[in-house]
C-alpha cells in the first residue's frame, strides 16, 4: 500500500481500537469496552475525515473541554459529514462543555442542532449565516428545531418582511428551501442561488421558479435572451423549467444545452432522474412547436432513417427520434447489440415503454441475465410475473437491478427471490451493496434466511424507512447476530439502527445500562412500545439527551407519547404543559412572531409495504443507499473512501448531496466482502449538474 497508506492504517487501527471499538465482530479481541484511553485522545484532533465519520458520542463524552473543542474544529476543517444521530449528541456534548459560543469554527451541520435559546442576540446574524450553510434535511426527525431555526432567522432579520433582499437571502442560505411559493416570486432574483442548494422543490416552488424566470427579472433576462452559460449556471434548477419557457428559447441555444445535458448524463456525471425530467420537458416543448401530433402514432413509418450504432452515440439522438420514430426505426439486431448506449440516454417514460416492448419481442422467454445488467432504468416497468421469467444467478446482477434508480421497492422481494432460487446466498457484502432500505422490502422468510454471521459482517444498516412489521423482524435477526457482544455498550453500538423493532423489555434494559440514546434513534422506536415506557424510563434511556424532546415534540411518535402524559410528567421532562405542536414550542423558544413565509414540514412516518409504494409501471423514487462491496472492515473502508464535502455555499455545484444516503461505509461496523465488477450505471445515480468552467 505504500508508507503513507500504512501510516494511515496504523493510525486508523489505533483510533478504532482505543476510542470507538468499531470492529467487524462484537467479540473482537482487544476492542475497547466503551472506555477512552486519554493518552490517545489527541488522535481525534488529527484524524482524517473518513475516520471521523465513525464518531461515537460515549467515548467522546470523556474528552476534556480542550480535546472536544479540537475535535469539533477538526471536523469543520475536514468537512466531516456526520449523521443526525451523531450530530444531536455531539451538540449536547458541546453545550455541556460551554463550546457553543465558538460556533464560527464549528461545522454548519452541527449548528442546526444547537439550543437556539443560548444564541446571544449580538451573535444572531453570524450564527444563522453559518447554520444556513448546513443540511436542514438532517432535521427531518426534529420538526420543532427546524421550525425554531426558521423563526430565529426571521428574528435576526428584524421580523417578517414582504420582500427578501439580496443581503437577506445571503443570511438565510439553505433555509430558503423552506419558503413558500409567493415569497420566492417576491424575493430578490438572487434567490436562484439559494434554490440551487435545495435537494428538491415542491410543485408550488417549481411554479414559483418558472414565474420568476418568465418575469425576466433574473440575471438571465427574458427567456428569449437566455444563453448557454446562463442556463448552465442554473444548475439543477434548469430541470424544473416548464415547456412553455423552453419554447421561447433560441433554437441554437436550446440544442447546445440539450447536447451538454445528455453528454453529462451519458458520461455518468448527472443524476438520471434530473436529466430525464429536463429531457421530457424540453421534448414536450419541441412537440408543441411543430405541427405534427404530439402523441405517438404507432403506424407511422420510419422517416428519419434506420437507427444505427453511430446514431445512438449522438447526444442529439432524442431530438431527431421521438418515441414514435424510435419504435419505427429501431431494429431488433441494433437493439440487441447496442442496448447499453441506447439506455445511456435519459429516455422519457414513453420511450422506455417502447424499448421494453421491443425487448419482449426480441426475448419472448425473458430478458437474459447479461442484458438485465444493462436495464436498471427500465426495471420499474416490469410486473412481478415478468420478473418471474428472469434468470438471476449473479450478485452483480442483483446489485445492478436494485440500484438507486433501478427497481421499485416492492419489486425487491421478487428480484431477490430469483437469485435465491438459483442457489444464491444473501451475504454481508450483498446487504451492504443493496443498502438497508432494501431490507424493508424483503419478505420475512428472506430475512430469516440470512445467516447471523453474514448479518454481522453487514454491520449497522439504516432501516429507518422500514415499516414497523419489518423493523420487528429485523430486530430479531440483529439480536440473533449480535447477542454475543461482550458488553452492553458494544451490543448497543451494533443494535442501535435496529432498535425500531425492540420490545419494551429491551429498551428498559438499555435504559438501566445508561446508553444515552440519541433523539434521532428515539424517534424511530415502535410507537406502541413507547407508550409502555414511563417518564422515568425515557429520562434514563435518553440521559443527557432528554432535552432534545423539545426539538422533536411535534414528531408523530413523540407527540403521541406526550399526549398520554399529565402536566406533572411534562414538567418533569422540562417541557411546557401544552403539547400541541411545533408552533407554540417554536415561538416559545425563539420569542418571534408568527409568519406565513415558511412551509410546514411533517416528520416522516413508516408505512407498511404496499401502502405508499409506487406500483410497477410508475417511475422509481430515489432510494437512499450506495452500491458498495469491498473486502475490508468498514473502519478501513473509510481509508479508501475519503470524505467528500458537500458543495460549499459560496461555490455552488448544482446538486446537493443526498444525506439520506449512507456514507461509503454503509455497514458502519461491519465487513463487506466478495467485491465484484459492476457495470457503469446509466447516467449517474448521484452527481453534479454540468456548469461552465470558472
Amino acid at each position: 500500500m505504500g508508507p503513507r497508506a500504512d501510516a494511515l492504517v496504523s493510525m486508523g487501527l489505533a483510533l478504532l481500537v482505543s476510542l470507538t471499538a468499531h470492529c467487524s465482530h462484537p467479540q473482537a479481541e482487544g476492542a475497547s469496552q466503551g472506555g477512552l484511553d486519554a493518552s490517545r485522545a489527541d488522535l481525534w484532533a488529527s484524524a482524517s475525515a473518513s475516520l471521523l465519520q465513525g464518531f461515537w458520542c460515549q467515548p467522546a463524552g470523556q474528552l476534556s473541554r480542550d480535546q472536544l473543542a479540537a475535535l469539533i474544529r477538526r471536523m469543520a476543517t475536514q468537512h466531516v459529514l456526520l449523521r443526525a444521530w451523531q450530530l444531536s449528541c455531539l451538540a449536547n456534548l458541546a453545550a455541556q462543555q460551554g463550546l457553543q459560543g465558538d460556533f464560527e469554527v464549528h461545522p454548519p451541520d452541527l449548528l442546526l442542532f444547537y439550543n437556539l435559546t443560548q444564541v446571544k442576540e449580538a451573535d444572531c446574524r453570524a450564527f444563522i449565516r453559518r447554520a444556513a450553510q448546513g443540511d436542514t434535511e438532517l432535521l427531518a426527525n426534529l420538526p420543532d428545531q427546524r421550525a425554531a431555526l426558521r423563526h430565529r432567522a426571521l428574528a435576526c432579520l428584524g421580523g417578517p418582511r414582504p420582500r427578501l433582499s439580496a443581503s437577506d437571502l445571503l443570511l438565510l442560505g439553505v433555509l430558503v428551501c423552506d419558503m413558500d411559493a409567493s415569497s420566492i416570486v417576491a424575493a430578490d432574483p438572487h434567490v436562484l442561488q439559494n434554490l440551487q442548494h435545495c435537494p428538491r422543490l415542491t410543485a408550488a416552488q417549481q411554479a414559483a421558479l418558472n414565474k420568476l424566470l418568465a418575469s425576466g427579472r433574473t440575471i438571465l433576462g427574458p427567456p428569449g435572451s437566455w444563453n448557454l452559460e446562463g442556463l448552465r449556471a442554473l444548475g439543477h434548477l434548469a430541470s424544473y423549467i416548464s415547456p412553455g419557457l423552453w419554447m421561447q428559447l433560441q433554437e441554437a441555444v436550446g440544442l447546445d444545452f440539450f447536447r451538454s445535458i445528455v453528454a453529462a448524463c451519458r458520461a455518468g456525471q448527472l443524476r438520471q432522474h434530473d436529466a430525464r425530467r429536463f429531457v421530457t420537458s424540453f421534448l414536450e416543448a419541441k412537440s408543441k412547436a411543430v405541427s405534427s401530433p404530439s402523441k405517438r402514432d404507432t403506424g407511422r413509418p420510419c422517416v428519419r432513417g434506420n437507427i444505427t450504432a453511430a446514431t445512438l452515440h449522438d447526444d442529439l439522438f432524442l431530438m431527431h427520434y421521438d418515441c414514435g420514430q424510435l419504435e419505427s426505426c429501431l431494429g431488433s439486431r441494433v437493439l440487441r447489440a447496442n442496448l447499453d448506449p441506447l439506455l445511456q440516454h435519459p429516455l422519457p417514460a414513453e420511450c422506455q415503454q417502447v424499448v421494453k416492448a421491443k425487448l419482449a419481442r426480441v426475448y419472448p422467454g425473458g430478458v437474459p441475465e447479461e442484458q438485465l445488467r444493462l436495464i436498471p432504468s427500465l426495471v420499474y416497468l416490469y410486473s412481478l410475473s415478468e420478473i418471474g421469467q428472469w434468470r438471476v444467478t449473479s450478485k452483480d446482477t442483483v446489485v445492478t437491478l436494485l440500484a438507486p434508480d433501478g427497481a421499485l421497492e416492492n419489486q425487491t422481494e421478487a428480484i431477490l427471490q430469483k437469485f435465491l432460487d438459483h442457489n444464491g446466498t444473501v451475504t454481508g457484502a450483498l446487504l451492504v451493496a443493496i443498502g438497508g432500505s432494501r431490507l424493508c422490502w424483503m419478505s420475512p422468510w428472506q430475512i430469516q434466511a440470512i445467516r447471523p454471521s453474514e448479518f454481522r459482517l453487514a454491520g449497522a444498516l439504516d432501516i429507518s424507512s422500514c415499516p414497523q412489521t419489518r423493523k420487528n423482524v429485523l430486530f430479531d435477526k440483529a439480536r440473533e447476530a449480535f447477542a454475543s457482544a461482550s458488553t452492553t455498550d458494544t451490543y448497543y453500538r451494533f443494535m442501535r439502527p435496529y432498535l425500531g423493532g425492540a420490545p419494551v423489555e429491551e429498551l428498559r434494559h438499555l435504559a438501566q445500562a445508561n446508553v444515552s440514546m440519541d433523539i434521532d434513534t428515539f424517534t424511530n422506536l415502535n410507537p406502541r412500545v413507547l407508550q409502555s415506557l414511563s417518564v422515568g424510563n425515557v429520562t434514563t434511556l435518553l440521559g443527557p439527551n432528554v432535552g432534545d424532546l423539545q426539538k422533536a415534540r411535534s414528531h408523530p411518535i413523540i407527540s403521541s407519547w406526550l399526549r398520554s402524559l399529565n402536566r406533572s410528567a411534562l414538567s418533569e421532562l422540562g417541557l411546557d404543559t401544552d403539547p400541541t405542536g411545533p408552533t407554540s414550542s417554536a415561538h416559545s423558544t425563539t420569542g418571534t412572531p408568527s409568519t406565513t413565509l415558511w412551509m410546514r414540514h411533517q416528520a416522516p412516518t413508516s408505512e407498511g409495504p404496499g401502502s405508499a409504494a409506487p406500483s410497477s409501471g410508475s417511475p422509481p423514487a430515489h432510494l437512499g443507499y450506495l452500491p458498495l462491496a469491498m473486502a475490508l472492515p468498514a473502519g478501513l473502508l473509510w481509508l479508501l473512501y475519503g470524505g467528500t464535502p458537500r458543495p460549499s455555499w459560496h461555490h455552488p455545484q448544482g446538486m446537493v448531496e443526498d444525506r439520506t444516503a449512507p456514507a461509503p461505509h454503509a455497514g458502519e461496523q461491519g465487513l463487506a466482502c466478495e467485491a465484484g465488477h459492476l457495470p457503469r450505471p446509466r447516467c449517474r445515480p448521484r452527481g453534479t449538474w454540468p456548469h461552465p468552467p470558472s
